[in-house]
């Protein structure tokens, strides 16, 4: 695929809604996907596992397939997952600014 941009490439693999949450919860640690689904309760199970499923297929994620019954599924990010996280921390503390700038404004502060 051609980019016309860098951003571009960097939404490709990371734009929509759920996988930046995805491995901003992977960044505190590694989940299972039983976790992963009881920490984002709006997402369908389907969803997550497409997610994941990308988000793995890309190299931001590691799966670890663990024998036993019920087999257990770990994900952790990967070296080139640890790569976004100055991304990731930037887009958190932009969100915390925005949150307190919108709380602001719906009390008419702002």
């Amino acid at each position: 695929m051609a980019f016309n941009i860098p951003v571009e490439a960097t939404l490709d693999v990371i734009g929509g809604k759920w996988k930046v949450v995805i491995l901003c919860h992977l960044d505190k640690g590694d989940k299972r996907t039983s976790e992963l689904k009881r920490l984002m309760p709006e997402i369908t199970q389907k969803m997550l596992t497409q997610q994941l499923r990308e988000l793995e297929a890309d190299g931001l994620l590691k799966r670890k397939i663990y024998e036993q019954v019920p087999p257990k599924v770990v994900y952790s990010l990967s070296d080139y997952g640890w790569s976004l996280k100055p991304i990731l921390d930037a887009m958190c503390s932009w969100g915390e600014v925005h949150i307190e700038r919108t709380d602001e404004a719906a009390k008419g502060l702002v």
